[in-house]
């Protein structure tokens, strides 16, 4: 009979100190802060982007329109490929505080909240007050969760169950029969993550669990993890969105109905890169892994020392694991999986968001063994390495912010920020592709951001080096959370002043003031291009010549709207007696070449024509 290693203690200190109820307060409080001063102050600008901002945020105001909250609709047209709990949250919002800029982004906003408190709690359970209060300063203030929280993707919220089910799990391993409660909590959060993002957020804590039991000779433990009633507690949360989808949604026509589209072309063609319709770059492999690196930044400095930290001998997982030793390795297995899931798929930047809090967590308990070393210990010694590393980064960062300034040219006042910048269509499908487009001319766009960006990393990395080289690491470390908050302020500033590059909202507002009943709003291209505009107007529009992309397979259901026009059905539309705005990006429209066109508006290198002189 084989029955579950004994636990043996590390030979390092591993059990944390209790907390004090006034330490956890202040943490709280300093996480609530900073959350207030990031995440919170960004929800009210700038406008909604083009693109999965404004589609998803109008699926979430249509489906409180309709009533409807199992099939996603855009533009009146079935949105099949997204699971609906983003939606749902959103939803939810409008209905309490209205259709706004900050009520789209508060739920994801206060995901973001609920991320540095998850982090904090199972942090401070496993590591102590310390280590969970630096994890959740790695998880709150890294830069890849705010920047993929500047608009709507639930991405994060995969990171967010996560913690919850691998809480719960290290829970259930401290008895020899796992609680009944922890097994049915973690079905509970694997099948909110399956509505966060799909069968990911089934894949993931499968794949860790099981790789972990396999690892530590403990897969009979599956025999005891109450296996049955959990998948009945999984299903029942799970299945009835899917089961009703499929029966609102059913084969039909052109379609094949919503559960081909949803789990063949849109997890599995998608995973492969064989779905249709195509509308993704794919990330290099090598940036794809540095990436990841690069989301934790400042903290990512100190990621060697804590990735370390987790047992990587077959000999320690077959003898026994502290309690300590069996988080790290748990955190360790959650990041790795997940990279390696997605270095063979079709990669996009932020795919490894969800591995982010484990990464955090690793962090947050290096960090706390740092600080409670002796001053000539190794963790001393490797922590001041970091900070040299760190340090050189933050003089590079100075000197080339520095120079980027004195190469910035001041522009003409009112300047549309469309004219100062080139254009790369061609990197548009990656996330950050308009980075390519700056100029010399448009960098003094960004003149206070970037100031902001040099001097504070240099004066950050500088105090973090001064502080450890003092021994002094709880000081270095909240000046690092300092100068992490600074940057993601001055990154909210830049996103601020590019956004007429990313939004239609001025263009919308511009169609507000003249559109009455019977007006037709085109958008020259596929609808991610001008999304904004149905969004802000809360008008549909019509489509020119893309019958592609978001609203494609929608199109093929029976009851889709007549809104897609072709050259002719534009120039019949153009010539009737109803006001006809085209969105476009294009100053000379050749579908207008031979007819009466008047401008409305222009911003970002976007334009607004109709066919009648303005009211």
């Amino acid at each position: 009979m084989t029955t579950s290693p004994p636990v043996v203690a590390d030979v390092r200190p591993t059990t944390p100190a209790s907390p004090t109820n006034n330490q956890t307060r202040t943490h709280l409080l300093l996480l609530l802060v900073l959350w207030l001063c990031t995440y919170g102050y960004s929800i009210f600008q700038p406008p909604l982007m083009d693109d999965a901002d404004t589609i998803h945020a109008e699926a979430a105001r249509e489906m409180v329109l309709r009533g409807d909250w199992v099939t996603l609709y855009a533009d009146g047209i079935r949105y099949l490929e997204k699971a609906p709990l983003m939606y749902w949250m959103t939803a939810a919002s409008y209905t309490v505080f209205g259709v706004h800029d900050w009520s789209t982004r508060l739920p994801m906003a206060l995901s973001g909240l609920a991320l540095m408190l998850l982090v904090y709690r199972l942090g401070r359970r496993i590591y102590g007050a310390d280590g969970g209060f630096y994890a959740a300063l790695a998880a709150g203030l890294a830069i890849g969760p705010y920047i993929y929280t500047r608009f709507l993707i639930p991405d994060l919220l995969v990171g967010v169950w996560l913690v919850v089910t691998f809480g719960l799990f290290l829970h259930s391993l401290r008895g020899e029969v796992p609680s009944r409660w922890a097994c049915w909590g973690m079905a509970a959060a694997s099948a909110a993550n399956v509505l966060s993002k799909g069968l990911i957020g089934l894949v993931f804590p499968v794949a860790v669990i099981g790789f972990y039991l396999l690892l530590t000779g403990q897969l009979k433990r599956l025999l005891k993890m109450h296996v049955f009633s959990s998948l009945l507690v999984f299903l029942a949360l799970g299945a009835p969105w899917h089961i009703l989808a499929a029966i609102q949604n059913p084969p039909v026509g052109q379609s094949k109905g919503f559960l081909w589209f949803y789990f063949v072309n849109e997890h599995f063609l998608r995973y492969i890169g064989e779905r249709y319709p195509k509308d993704y770059d794919k990330v290099p492999l090598l940036v794809f892994w540095l990436l990841t690196i690069v989301w934790m930044f400042p903290w990512a400095v100190f990621l060697p020392q804590a990735l370390r930290e987790a047992p990587w001998r077959l000999r320690t997982w077959r003898n026994g694991l502290s309690e300590r030793q069996r988080a790290n390795l748990i955190f360790a297995l959650w990041a790795l999986l997940i990279v390696a899931f997605f270095t063979f798929s079709t990669r996009q930047e932020y795919y490894t968001l969800p591995a982010l809090p484990a990464l955090a967590l690793l962090l947050g308990g290096w960090l706390q063994r740092e600080a409670d070393s002796e001053p000539d210990s190794a963790e001393r010694r490797s922590g001041r390495v970091s900070s040299w590393i760190l340090l050189g980064i933050g003089v590079l960062a100075f000197a080339a912010g520095m120079l980027l300034l004195a190469e910035s040219k001041t522009s003409a006042v009112g300047a549309d920020l469309a004219d100062l910048l080139k254009k790369n269509p061609e990197d548009y499908q990656l996330s950050f592709g308009h980075i390519f487009d700056l100029t010399p001319r448009a960098l003094g766009v960004f003149r206070l951001p970037l100031a902001g960006v040099a001097i504070s990393m240099l004066l950050g990395t500088v105090l973090n080096w001064w502080y450890r080289r003092k021994n002094e690491s709880a000081k270095a470390n909240f000046t690092l959370a300092t100068m992490a908050a600074i940057l993601l302020l001055c990154v909210h500033a830049a996103f601020t002043t590019f956004s007429p590059i990313l939004s239609s909202q001025k263009l919308a507002v511009a169609i507000e003031q003249q559109y009455q009943s019977g007006d037709v709003i085109v958008i020259d291209g596929e609808y991610k291009v001008g999304s904004s505009v149905n969004f802000y107007t809360k008008q549909q529009v019509h489509i020119l010549n893309a019958r592609t992309g978001n609203l494609w397979y929608g199109s093929l259901f029976p009851d889709a709207p007549a809104i897609f026009e072709d050259d002719n059905s534009l120039a019949a539309l153009w010539s009737g007696p109803h006001r006809v705005y085209l969105w476009t990006d294009k100053p000379a429209p050749p579908q207008l070449a031979s007819v009466a066109i008047y401008t409305l508006a222009q911003s970002g290198g976007k334009f607004i024509f109709t066919n009648q002189p303005l009211r």
